[in-house]
């Protein structure tokens, strides 16, 4: 398989809000393309290794930096909510010249590819959700008030300490906030390369980040998965939120037409799911 990341470009597109930074991977222009959404709080970097993982389906491979994130502009309202993000990616597919496509979605992408799905049927066959949940009224209150608090720059840089710490918090703890034995995760820490990576992503938008992020926690997920009219995979990755996981199978339960796929937690497994689920 292909993997090699020289294949993903850089560029923008521009829309009302400004110019969108996307990565991409060129495919033939005949097939819908596969939109690749990331999670928060980062950027289309980190779907770049999937996207070059997705090169041999063919298609074109489109990964936005999400509206307040990455290198793309903030959004226009003070307060956006999913519905606006899954506009403004619809929006830089009619400015990219694509009538039809095919979202996958990570966390807060989830979310996002979800509500396309959900609210625009006519441009969206097949939809694969990497990692989507709704919480309880109680944990969600206070996700949404400490899970992505506003940082502003310091004259000692105690914001650039911050982001680092919080990015690895998040590699420790679920949710990040609630630094306790019954909180902490499993698995492994990351490599200091990539928490120094997700420590930049938040950096660069330090004045727009918890947008999406909030968005996606008051995002009603059981609302919206019953009005998907199309196909629908549901990946379970093998190194996700046990939380998360632990979801799937109701959520798969809310779409006419879902299905499930355990992956190992690389972007070769989960591209191998999703060429073999958009060729069938």
């Amino acid at each position: 398989m292909i993997t090699d990341p020289d294949i993903v470009e850089r560029a923008f597109c521009r829309i009302s809000e400004g110019q969108v930074h996307y990565r991409v991977v060129h495919g033939d222009p005949s097939l819908a393309p596969i939109v690749l959404l990331h999670a928060s709080p980062s950027s289309s970097r980190s779907t770049a290794p999937l996207a070059a993982a997705l090169a041999p389906t063919g298609r074109t491979i489109i990964a936005p930096d999400t509206l307040g994130n990455g290198d793309s502009p903030p959004p226009a309202p003070d307060d956006p909510d999913i519905a606006y993000f899954a506009d403004s990616v619809a929006r830089l597919m009619d400015a990219l010249g694509f009538d039809s496509f095919v979202p996958y979605g990570a966390h807060t992408g989830a979310r996002i590819a979800c509500e396309l799905a959900a609210s625009r049927p006519d441009r969206v066959q097949s939809t694969v959700l990497d990692g989507i949940k709704e919480y309880d009224d109680a944990t969600r209150d206070k996700i949404l008030a400490n899970y992505a608090p506003t940082v502003k720059p310091d004259d000692h840089g105690a914001h650039m300490v911050w982001a680092f710490h919080f990015v690895r918090d998040q590699a420790l703890y679920f949710p990040h906030f609630e630094r306790n034995p019954e909180h902490r995760l499993p698995g492994f820490m990351p490599p200091a390369e990539m928490l120094h990576a997700g420590a930049l992503d938040v950096l660069k938008a330090l004045d727009t980040y918890a947008k999406p992020y909030l968005a996606a926690f008051r995002y009603r997920a059981l609302e919206r998965l019953p009005l998907i009219k199309g196909r629908v995979l549901f990946l379970k990755a093998e190194r996700e939120l046990a939380v998360l996981n632990a979801a799937i199978e109701e959520m798969a339960t809310r779409v006419a037409n879902g299905t499930t796929a355990a992956v190992a937690s690389t972007p070769e497994a989960k591209a191998s799911a999703i060429g073999a689920f958009i060729g069938e």
